[in-house]
């Protein structure tokens, strides 16, 4: 019975991509701005943080929930979006997103209080979360033939967006009301990014979610899911702690503010065409590229261990690098699944699972460097980190199909 099931669900998979689909243009364009928001609602707010604790008169502990509050808002609604795509249709809740996004953004700076911006911040988050689930799956629908090059186009600019909302938000703010303006006007391409969606919504036929929908306790059961997890967690928990706490690592080993700034920019920018590389690599290649990326990663934390100041931006650079394990595991996704529903339900389980191991990250190398004050222990965090990737990432550059696990583990 579950193996017709499962047949169901990838005919249900087959008759959606078998609709008319938008012209190219239109869906690349979709991704691309898409992309570009993804992660602006919160490299904004990290480029402003201090004026934010300022203005709303909050804590270090305020703003450690604040900084945390992505990876929550992440994992909850990730894990909600499959069953909601398939109620409601994947593209009507991706523009549902993007005004909630939209709405968000705009509003949190006309407050005073931290619990209401925390609200409103969480209300900002709310298009990054879907979107992080539903566009593997957008791609799967759309471009079977090309994941790697499609899933390069969003992911790059997902890392384009990151990167200017942190380095730009500052500037447009001193045009305005300083912060709040600076973080409000990153809405004008949250509704931009609404545009190429809307004349897909008609063609965009909500599914029964009891047929399509795979539940967690299944993915369990499945080696590759559970390795891709594993493999998005750890390689997203180095890239938190370096967006947590590199900066602060090269000033106290006598970096000025603004020079250490500009190296975390610096791994931040390396990332852009990294992320337009790598998941365009063939598939057969996916492991040599991989123990790459590991191997970039692994030089960088040496290289912070003997000299981290002496050759500081080539750290940087060797650690960009390395965060190319993203967009490769955002690959995986579609790679390793057969059917747009186990694309879309392999992802939200990877990334709701995943986004909690990463946003242990940062807290517990906070946690070693306070109660060793030192930074051996949290260098050490981040090699077992890595490790880790090195492990889970290897098993998942197999090259397996979850929905075959799937049908095996209930026959």
């Amino acid at each position: 019975m579950a193996r017709k099931q499962h047949l169901l669900t990838s005919d249900a998979g087959h008759v959606r991509t078998a609709a008319k689909a938008p012209p190219r243009w239109q869906l690349i364009t979709a991704l691309i701005l898409s992309g570009l928001t993804m992660r602006a609602a919160v490299s904004s707010v990290g480029a402003v943080l201090d004026d934010i604790q300022h203005d709303l008169h909050t804590t270090s502990a305020g703003v450690g929930v604040l900084t945390t509050l992505p990876v929550v808002v992440f994992a909850v609604l990730g894990a909600l979006t499959p069953r909601l795509a398939a109620r409601h249709g994947a593209h009507r809740l991706l523009v549902l997103g993007l005004a909630l996004t939209t709405v968000g953004v705009i509003t949190r700076v006309f407050v005073s209080s931290l619990w209401a911006f925390l609200l409103l911040s969480s209300a900002a988050l709310a298009g990054s979360a879907v979107a992080n689930v539903v566009l593997p799956g957008v791609v799967k629908r759309y471009f079977p033939d090309e994941i790697g090059r499609m899933t390069g186009i969003y992911s790059t600019a997902l890392a384009a967006g990151a990167t200017a909302a942190a380095g730009l938000t500052v500037p447009i703010g001193s045009l305005g009301d300083g912060w709040r303006f600076g973080t409000a006007s990153w809405a004008v391409i949250m509704v931009i990014a609404i545009v190429p969606w809307l004349s897909t919504l008609r063609g965009d036929r909500p599914l029964d979610a009891t047929r399509v929908a795979i539940s967690p306790r299944a993915l369990l059961r499945s080696r590759t899911a559970v390795s891709l997890t594993l493999f998005f967690g750890f390689q997203s928990m180095q890239a938190y702690i370096a967006f947590g706490w590199y900066e602060r690592f090269l000033h106290e080993h006598h970096l000025s503010s603004a020079t250490a700034g500009w190296m975390v920019a610096l791994y931040s920018g390396v990332s852009i065409p990294v992320s337009m590389i790598v998941p365009s690599v063939d598939p057969r290649l996916h492991r040599r590229v991989f123990v790459t990326l590991i191997a970039c990663w692994g030089a960088a934390y040496a290289g912070f261990g003997l000299a981290p100041t002496g050759g500081a931006w080539l750290w940087m650079v060797l650690a960009g690098i390395g965060s190319g394990s993203f967009p490769l595991v955002l690959a995986l996704l579609g790679l390793r699944s057969r059917s747009v529903e186990v694309t879309t339900s392999l992802s939200a389980f990877v990334q709701a699972a995943g986004y909690l191991i990463a946003g242990t990250g940062p807290v517990l190398f906070g946690v070693l460097h306070g109660s060793t004050h030192g930074w051996a222990a949290p260098l050490a965090l981040l090699w077992v980190a890595l490790t880790a990737t090195l492990i889970f990432g290897w098993i998942s550059c197999a090259p397996r199909i979850v929905d075959d696990e799937l049908a095996a583990s209930t026959a």
